[in-house]
């Protein structure tokens, strides 16, 4: 894997981004607020499902997949939110995955994209998702609040990326409310739980903590489950035989 992963992928998506038009703002989907619910149900591990058919660690993962019918099992076995991933060139997503099932749960989805440009964010709102991702490594502080001020000023709620103390010093700086702990560099693309662990030392009483990347089993979520409220899983779901009931495995009791 190439040590330039992140820089690649920018360099890609400041391209598509200058051809992208801004679209004409459409009406936001209503369904709760995902911090709210993270607040509320918290004797128990939340999981944000992921729908993606491919990444660039793995390769292909699950082309022939029923996005919409994964995303529906997903909601049934109790996931909190689902994240689909609409990054084309690297992930094999499509921002009409996003429509697709938007139109079709009502729990929130969180769009999964690299994103740098409000034009991503008014399309991401008119596709359907109610939370969009935000990655500190990806933008300058300065941007990273315009972004996040603008997504907030039109009714969506943000998941702060973080990979290491700076960053998560960062979000908190931010006033994020929902912070991600990505357990993937994103510069060599190596996962290890322990990132996750490692932060945990640093979180505050308001936000919401998600650990993301390099969940496999219910024992992985265990170790985590005394510091976090949510988790991000793609692949284990993805590539499982019975993605409900894996589902259901990650969601363990934190009491």
């Amino acid at each position: 894997m190439s040590q330039t992963f992140l820089p690649k992928i920018l360099e890609q998506k400041a391209k598509e981004v200058s051809a992208m038009e801004l679209e004409k703002l459409g009406s936001l989907r209503q369904t709760y607020s995902f911090y709210d619910y993270l607040k509320s149900h918290s004797q128990q591990m939340q999981v944000i499902a992921e729908v993606k058919k491919a990444s660039p660690s793995l390769g292909d993962i699950n082309l022939g997949v029923d996005i919409v019918s994964q995303a529906k099992a997903y909601k049934v076995a109790g996931a909190a939110m689902i994240s689909v991933l609409t990054d084309e060139h690297f992930f094999k997503g499509k921002i009409d995955y996003l429509r697709q099932i938007s139109s079709q749960v009502s729990i929130p989805t969180l769009a999964k994209d690299f994103i740098i440009d409000e034009k991503q964010i008014v399309r991401a709102r008119n596709a359907g998702a109610t939370v969009i991702l935000l990655i500190v490594a990806a933008l300058t502080r300065e941007r990273l609040q315009e972004l996040y001020q603008y997504a907030t000023g039109l009714g969506l709620e943000v998941l702060v990326e973080t990979h290491n103390a700076g960053e998560l010093a960062v979000a908190h700086a931010l006033g994020a409310k929902i912070i991600g702990v990505n357990n993937r560099n994103l510069v060599t693309f190596k996962t290890d739980l322990q990132t996750s662990l490692d932060l945990a030392d640093h979180f505050h009483e308001e936000p919401v903590y998600i650990s993301e990347s390099a969940i496999q089993s219910g024992q992985d979520v265990s170790r985590i489950a005394p510091y976090f409220d949510g988790i991000l899983v793609g692949t284990a779901l993805m590539t499982a035989a019975d993605p409900a009931q894996k589902l259901k495995e990650l969601r363990v009791d934190k009491g």
